[in-house]
């Protein structure tokens, strides 16, 4: 990737690159919803699973991309608050999507085994790299092996998470609003579903090419205004990139679709905590965990505190509360906002 200056752009092509990049991943969310809902009817998954896994990791690219560019590039500290950024920014995108659903709580109704197992998940893997931070920084190639712990750790919580929806030894309380997914696809779905796989491919690659021109831009934003690093990864280039959970999650409540939104948003928070494994294999200056301080503290036990409020939520299950949402939606939102203040002032 190229340096921020290589070709000395002005201030404005920066930030009109940067709108620009944003905008496609937006529109190209909307699609990926609509898509991946269908998918999760037709290939048996569930709303849940799919959002987890397929929903969750292509949304996720856009991030992904972002990070290993920019930590290529030799910004870590970037790096880490684009990956930890946005995960405390799609959660609170589930408030947002609680505000777009009017019946009742969203985690009310999107309560399943498989969502609380995605949130202590995400809260482990939130909690590996300060673990991490605090070992030996060593490395192999230049990649600290705990990265690859990290990812076959994630891919036992998907397995845990399988296991739990396959054969549950509990289920929430049943109410009028909770939403109950199929247990398997039509046999009128189970044609063909190469189309809406290559559909599915092709906006991923959109949003992960998008991702690459935000990386660029967030890296000039840097050198061309008064915020730092922090400041533009943990707000800025993790909004632009998170933009399909925020549209894929308020899209797919409108449509009902409801364990779809709340499993994109927790699973895409899982798969973002990867980035930062992506991210230390990329960069060429050591241990990539080692990098996380100040702000980027900040920000990880901000995202921590977050995923623990909402986690309760789904297990409280409170039908409305403040403004006709639930506790954790009001709480999450509040906590971003201060979270941001915080980067942006320092």
């Amino acid at each position: 990737m190229p340096a921020a200056d290589a070709f000395a752009p002005s201030l404005w092509v920066v930030v009109a690159v940067f709108a620009a990049a944003a905008g496609v991943i937006a529109l190209a969310g909307v699609r990926l919803a609509r898509v991946a809902d269908g998918l999760a009817e037709a290939t048996g998954l569930g709303e849940t699973l799919m959002g987890a896994v397929f929903v969750g990791a292509s949304t996720s690219l856009p991030g992904v991309v972002t990070s290993v560019a920019a930590a290529w590039a030799g910004h870590p500290v970037l790096a880490i608050s684009n990956a930890i950024g946005g995960i405390a920014a799609q959660t609170a995108f589930l408030g947002i999507a609680d505000i777009a659903y009017r019946r009742v709580n969203l985690e009310h109704a999107a309560a399943s085994v498989t969502n609380l197992m995605q949130g202590a998940l995400l809260m482990a893997l939130l909690a590996a790299p300060l673990v991490i931070a605090g070992l030996p920084p060593v490395t192999f190639g230049g990649v600290n092996p705990a990265s690859g712990a990290l990812v076959l750790f994630y891919l036992f919580g998907l397995r845990l998470m399988w296991s739990a929806r396959a054969q549950p030894m509990w289920a929430p309380r049943r109410t009028r609003e909770t939403q109950v997914e199929a247990e398997g696809p039509p046999a009128a779905r189970r044609r063909s579903l190469l189309r809406p796989w290559a559909a599915f491919a092709a906006l991923a690659l959109v949003t992960a090419l998008s991702g690459y021109a935000v990386a660029w831009a967030g890296i000039g934003l840097v050198g061309r205004t008064p915020l730092s690093e922090t400041a533009v990864g943990g707000i800025l280039t993790a909004v632009a990139t998170s933009l399909p959970e925020l549209v894929t999650a308020v899209a797919a409540v409108r449509r009902g679709a409801l364990n779809l939104a709340v499993g994109d948003i927790l699973g895409g928070n899982a798969f973002d905590v990867l980035f930062l494994a992506f991210a230390d294999a990329a960069w060429r200056g050591g241990s990539l965990y080692h990098q996380i301080a100040g702000r980027n503290l900040f920000i990880l036990a901000l995202a921590l505190l977050m995923t623990a409020i909402l986690l309760m939520g789904l297990l409280s299950r409170q039908k409305r509360s403040f403004g006709g949402i639930g506790f954790e939606s009001v709480l999450v939102l509040v906590l971003y906002a201060i979270g941001a203040a915080v980067l942006v002032a320092g």
